[in-house]
C-alpha cells in the first residue's frame, strides 16, 4: 500500500470528503472518480505513477462511500450534488480545473460534470463508462429489456432489499463482485442471468483465489470499510437513474474538451461498443480497449492502463 496516501478530509457542498492527495502541489490537476462497490482505494495502481509523473492527483472516496460522509436518504445523491462536491473539492484546494478520470459510477459522474460544469473539466478520461446521449426513455426500462425484474439495478430501487443480503457477508461479497470475467466473445450468451446480480450472490459460497482478480489483502480493504460505512450510500446512486434522466432533458450533451475513452472488452455492463456513441458527441476524443480485461480495470490490468493514461495525459495535459 506504499503508494497509496493517507486520507484528508475535506469540506464540500456541506459535506466532508475523505480525499488521498499524491504529486506536486503545483502540477497538472487530476481528480480520479471511483465507482461502486469501490472507494478513493481502487486507483491505488495508479496514484503512485501518475504522482511520479508530476500530476497533482486528487483522489476522494465519494459521498456515501468509506471514509466519506454518507447521507441516508436517496435525495442527497443526484447528480447535480455529486457533481457539486468535486467542483466543491476543486474549490477547497485552490483549483479552478482538472482533467477528470471516473470508472463505472464515477465514469457516469465526471461526464454529467463536462456537461454541466464544463468550465471546471479540462479533460474527460473515461474508463470502462463511455459518455452516452440521453436515451428516448428512463434507463430503467432498458435495464428491464436487458435483464428482467431481477436485473440488479431494479432490484436496488427496493429500499432496503439490496443493504440486507450484503451486509453481514462483505467478504463474501468483494470476492464475489470481483470475480474473473467470462471471456468477451461469451459475454452475449450469458444474458439476462448474468445482471442478477443480487439473487446470485444469495446462492454464493465461495470460490478459489485463482478466480479472482483482486487479491485478498486489498479485498479486505474493502470488505472492512464496507463493515463501517454499510452499503445505503453508493446503492442510493442507483435509486437516481431515472431522476438524473429528467434532469438531463434538454442538456446539450455534446463536449468539446479533449476525451480519452479506455474500455474494457470482457465488460458485461459497459461493453465497448457503447463507446461508439462517442464519435457524434466528443469533438476531441480518442479510444483504446484493452483486451481481456473486465470490470475491474485499474486491477486487471493497471499497467496497462497507466500507459495509456499517461501516453494521453502527456500530450495533452502536460504535467
Amino acid at each position: 500500500m506504499t503508494d497509496f496516501p493517507a486520507p484528508t478530509r475535506i469540506k464540500t457542498n456541506g459535506i466532508e470528503l475523505s480525499v488521498h492527495l499524491a504529486g506536486p502541489e503545483d502540477g497538472q490537476p487530476l481528480l480520479l472518480a471511483h465507482g461502486w462497490p469501490e472507494l478513493a482505494y481502487s486507483w491505488k495502481n495508479q496514484i503512485g505513477v501518475l504522482a511520479d509523473a508530476g500530476y497533482r492527483v486528487i483522489v476522494p472516496d465519494l459521498r456515501g462511500f468509506g471514509g466519506s460522509d454518507c447521507p441516508t436518504d436517496k435525495a442527497s445523491y443526484t447528480m447535480d450534488t455529486l457533481v457539486a462536491d468535486l467542483t466543491g473539492l476543486l474549490d477547497a484546494l485552490g483549483h479552478e480545473t482538472a482533467v477528470f478520470v471516473g470508472h463505472d459510477w464515477g465514469g457516469i459522474i465526471i461526464w454529467h460534470a463536462a456537461m454541466l460544469a464544463k468550465a471546471r473539466v479540462a479533460g474527460a478520461i473515461g474508463v470502462n463508462t463511455p459518455h452516452l446521449p440521453r436515451g428516448s426513455e428512463p434507463p430503467t426500462h432498458a435495464f428491464r429489456e436487458m435483464g428482467g425484474d431481477d436485473h440488479y439495478i431494479l432490484r436496488f430501487q427496493e429500499p432496503g432489499y439490496a443493504e440486507q443480503i450484503f451486509t453481514g457477508r462483505e467478504d463474501d461479497f468483494f470476492a464475489f463482485m470481483m470475480g474473473k470475467p467470462p471471456a468477451a466473445d461469451r459475454l452475449d450468451g450469458l444474458y439476462p442471468h448474468i445482471t442478477h446480480i443480487p439473487k446470485m450472490f444469495e446462492r454464493f459460497t465461495g470460490r478459489d483465489e485463482a478466480d479472482i482478480v483482486v487479491g485478498p489483502e486489498d479485498r479486505d480493504y474493502y470488505a472492512d470499510a464496507y463493515r463501517k460505512s454499510g452499503f445505503y450510500g453508493g446503492i442510493n446512486l442507483y435509486r437516481n437513474f431515472d431522476a438524473n434522466w429528467e434532469r438531463m432533458g434538454g442538456v446539450d450533451h455534446r463536449l468539446a474538451m479533449p476525451c480519452l475513452m479506455v474500455s474494457a472488452d470482457a465488460d458485461f455492463m459497459l461493453p465497448p461498443k457503447l463507446a461508439g456513441w462517442m464519435q457524434a458527441l466528443c469533438k476531441d476524443v480518442e479510444f483504446n480497449v484493452i483486451e481481456g480485461c473486465g470490470h475491474w480495470t485499474m486491477w486487471e490490468h493497471p499497467e496497462q492502463l497507466n500507459a495509456i493514461m499517461l501516453d494521453w495525459l502527456q500530450r495533452r495535459f502536460p504535467a
